[in-house]
């Protein structure tokens, strides 16, 4: 199947979205979440559905409780149509618990799917619809050789290093 060269660029342009996505996530930027998504989008969740607001709240609530998360996005499936896209990205979401009274330092992982409906609204790619699959889940413990210096950890805030190039 032959592309043409407006859907190459608006393929790279929502791989970008979902990138950002991820990086809000892992560095708790709900601004630069809420700027994923279209004001009216509906996200559907195995545990929750709702609106942009409601999910960046439930965010912010659910990211406070690790100590740090890693999204990583791998596959990407995204079919153009005009001013809409529908997509599917394989993401592995890591997310460092700390220890508490529910057991040592851990880490809950998990591989989801986003099935997205992307649409350009004047001229910017964002997210419609997002309903979240998961796959597969699993916790692991943190080994004690993980305890070293953590002098060079990132920031789950602007004070990341990421955000220096910005």
């Amino acid at each position: 199947m032959t592309k043409t060269l407006d859907q190459v660029l608006a393929e790279s342009e929502i791989r970008d979205v979902q990138a950002r996505y991820c990086r809000s996530a892992d560095r708790c930027d709900f601004e630069l979440y809420r700027d994923c998504f279209h004001a009216d989008a509906v996200l559907e969740f195995s545990f929750w559905t709702g609106g942009v607001d409601e999910f960046i709240t439930m965010a912010e609530q659910m990211l406070s409780g690790f100590a740090a998360t890693t999204h990583f996005t791998g596959n990407r499936l995204i079919k153009v149509d005009g001013d809409s896209a529908a997509c599917e990205f394989y993401t592995l979401a890591t997310h460092r618990i700390a220890a508490d009274d529910k057991g040592p330092e851990r880490d809950y992982v998990c591989a989801v799917r986003y099935i997205d409906r992307m649409e350009q609204r004047g001229g910017e790619w964002r997210i419609a619809r997002r309903h979240c699959v998961l796959d597969w889940a699993r916790t692991d413990p943190v080994p004690e050789y993980c305890d070293g210096d953590k002098s060079g950890v990132g920031k789950r805030d602007r004070s990341d290093p990421s955000y220096l190039e910005d």
